[in-house]
């Protein structure tokens, strides 16, 4: 029995330092907020609002750190290696839970090697088309691709988007081809896309439809159910010729894998709170970025379901990860 007693002690004792640094956190030490995509996206809109509000209401000495490259791929590794301390975290997007799926040098399973904290934010899909082609409608563009596919290239912000997988359903239920180029952010892509260099892009509104006011960009169709509050003359893509097409991207926070479940939840609680905002939600939906809030569980459920729907997209027309 005292030996029993003994080894319950020092197994306390042991406990106590975890225990004590949970309960201290996030103070005296540096908090980094890495976001593996380039400054100006929405990605690093959040990841800044993510540091700001841990420093405000929590005390910490958070920073947003860009750890750019390899299509989400370089900041992300760079959470998946750090200590589960909560002292690393990782701000980004519906890329982080299909990166697997894309990428061949993506070794890791976004629902076992990293923790949610919280979804932040959505914001749905636009197409825009170059204002140097001559076509008015989605129809006119679907029509002059399958006549001469050559003359038309569609650009992809990042491997892995929501965009991307966006971008194949589109192709797949129009049965149209053409040349596909890869760039590494939103801002590279819509800067080609304003040139002419490329003719089409699907991505978030947040990035697009701010740049539609200067006749360099048009939009052609949203992908939502209803037509935007803040883009009421873009038509739906269903009203556009695709019914049913419908894709947004979205936004979270994540830790590595270990991270004490209580610092997850003070995390997502900062989160709701923040998205609860009156404040921040009116300074988002300026944006048209969406708040979110819902429970680490809620978050875990919508991942799977979006990792499922991918899967079965890129399944449907043998995509080969790159």
């Amino acid at each position: 029995m005292e030996r029993r007693t003994l080894i319950a002690a020092g197994l306390g004792l042991l406990a106590a330092p975890a225990v004590q640094a949970q309960e201290s956190w996030p103070q005296g030490r540096p908090l980094r907020v890495i976001c593996p995509w380039p400054p100006g996206a929405a990605n690093d809109t959040l990841a800044r609002l993510t540091a700001q509000r841990l420093n405000e209401k929590l005390g910490a000495n958070a920073v947003a750190e860009n750890r750019t490259g390899g299509a989400g791929l370089i900041g992300t590794n760079a959470v998946l290696q750090a200590a589960p301390d909560g002292y690393t975290l990782l701000a980004s997007a519906f890329n982080t839970a299909v990166m697997p799926l894309v990428l061949k040098n993506a070794q890791f399973d976004p629902q076992k090697d990293l923790e949610v904290c919280a979804r932040t934010a959505q914001a749905p899909l636009v197409m825009v088309m170059s204002g140097t082609r001559q076509e008015k409608t989605l129809a006119e563009v679907i029509a002059a691709i399958k006549a001469r596919p050559r003359d038309w290239s569609i650009a992809i912000s990042s491997l892995g988007a929501a965009s991307h997988l966006a971008t194949i359903e589109f192709l797949r239920r129009t049965g149209i081809t053409a040349d596909l180029v890869t760039y590494r952010g939103t801002q590279p892509a819509l800067t080609d896309l304003m040139s002419g260099t490329v003719h089409l892009l699907i991505d978030n509104s947040f990035a697009l439809l701010p740049a539609t006011g200067d006749g360099k960009v048009r939009a052609l169709g949203i992908a939502t159910k209803q037509r935007s509050a803040l883009a009421p003359s873009v038509p739906t893509m269903a009203e556009a010729g695709l019914p049913g097409y419908e894709f947004q991207s979205w936004y979270g926070v994540w830790a590595p894998k270990g991270t004490p479940a209580a610092i997850c939840q003070r995390i997502n609680a900062l989160m709701q709170e923040t998205m609860r905002d009156p404040a921040i939600t009116q300074r988002l939906s300026s944006q048209v970025l969406e708040p979110v809030t819902e429970s680490i569980a809620e978050s875990r459920a919508f991942i799977a379901a979006e990792i499922s729907r991918a899967s079965e997209l890129l399944r449907s027309v043998n995509y080969q990860p790159e």
